[in-house]
């Protein structure tokens, strides 16, 4: 078992992301339970590389190293890191993370020395606490800092059994009725009726003119003047030889 800590040094947590995995939301959901258990969580950020982590926890002298990783590349991630943790003198420090992960693989993980593993839907509280179980292991129940107590909320407006009173009703204009609906939803327009379309009257049948090979013609008979300046209409007589 490690010195004892003081009671006024809260756990330090350094939360990362290594290799190519770009889906940070779950580790930012459980930096955020971490830090409201009194927790200072340090977020590396995606794309770090494990060098990168180590070198974080180096500097910020965490407690718990917490990787995340969906990538599927956990047999290769936790134990790498595990060997550059012990390597720059921190391999006392717990080491745990969560992720797509079966169970097979967590249980090959936890004989090379890494902590616990959660997968997708845990609980963030059994996080809090399994990390706070390892604390006291390590450090004695004395060093471990106490629970914040939980935000405080803002009081109801209305107190506990108490129900708003309804303002009084308006009185409500006289409004005409609705229009009827139609059968497809939609407002009955009233419209005029159509005017009927007025009667054509027949034409008149053109008079035909015979035709050389004794039939008429459908042609219209036109009134032509005579060569002599005679009325339209009349032959003018021929000249006598």
């Amino acid at each position: 078992m490690t010195a004892t800590r003081s009671l006024a040094r809260p756990i330090r947590v350094l939360v990362a992301k290594p290799g190519l995995d770009g889906h940070d939301r779950g580790a930012k959901v459980v930096a955020a339970a971490l830090r409201d258990a009194g927790m200072e969580v340090i977020y590396t950020g995606l794309h770090q590389t494990p060098e990168q982590v180590v070198e974080a926890a180096v500097q910020e002298d965490v407690d718990v190293v917490a990787l995340s990783v969906l990538s599927g590349a956990h047999m290769t991630l936790f134990p790498e890191i595990l060997e550059l943790m012990r390597g720059r003198g921190i391999g006392d420090r717990l080491l745990t993370g969560g992720g797509i992960i079966p169970n097979d693989d967590m249980a090959a993980l936890a004989a090379l020395g890494v902590g616990k593993l959660f997968g997708p839907g845990t609980n963030t509280q059994h996080i809090v606490a399994y990390i706070r179980e390892w604390y006291v292991r390590t450090h004695g129940a004395e060093a471990l800092p106490p629970m914040p107590a939980p935000a405080s909320r803002p009081e109801p407006i209305v107190s506990r059994g108490e129900r708003p009173v309804p303002a009084a009703a308006r009185p409500r204009a006289s409004v005409a009725a609705p229009a009827r609906k139609t059968t497809a939803g939609a407002r009955a327009v009233r419209r005029k009726p159509a005017a009927k379309p007025a009667k054509k009257r027949a034409a008149k049948p053109a008079a035909r003119r015979p035709s050389g090979n004794g039939t008429r013609s459908a042609r219209p008979v036109k009134a032509r003047a005579s060569r002599t300046g005679g009325k339209p209409g009349r032959r003018s007589a021929g000249r006598k030889g």
